[in-house]
């Protein structure tokens, strides 16, 4: 993911325009590109914003964190979906899943076994050898 340019480029860059310099100029000068500068430049004349806009991330949040811890206490082997209908609240089921990452919770689908294999595998049975302490070799033998 891309980071914001920081602040002091982003004022060089105005003060460049604001020295009369063309866009295809300062793109070159400070190595951006420069459909960027004309974005910043667009942002202060209309706006007055110099700085980077907030990025990403949910701002507004529709559940109530410790009603869904409760439920979850109360219900620990409730999925996301069972969650989201005990909530009873306009929002989607992945909302809830965020939730309860923020409540440093986590959702595990299978209860812990031994793991997946690929279909129709199966480990190898073991052979039977006709007579165990032949052909084995003497740990006092195996020097390494």
């Amino acid at each position: 993911m891309s980071v914001a340019y920081a602040q002091d480029l982003r004022d060089r860059v105005l003060a460049a325009y604001d020295r009369g310099m063309k866009t295809k100029q300062i793109a070159e000068l400070f190595e951006v590109s420069s459909s960027w500068a004309r974005r910043v430049k667009q942002r202060r004349r209309e706006a007055g914003e110099t700085a980077p806009r907030p990025r990403g991330g949910a701002t507004v949040i529709k559940i109530d964190l410790d009603r869904l811890a409760g439920l979850v206490k109360r219900r620990p082997d409730a999925t996301i979906k069972e969650l989201h209908a005990l909530l009873g609240i306009d929002c989607v089921e992945s909302a809830v899943g965020m939730a309860l990452k923020r409540l440093g919770l986590s959702f595990k689908k299978n209860a812990p076994r031994g793991g997946a294999r690929p279909p129709g595998r199966s480990p190898a049975p073991r052979r039977m050898e006709a007579n165990p302490t032949e052909n084995r070799r003497q740990t006092s033998d195996l020097h390494r």
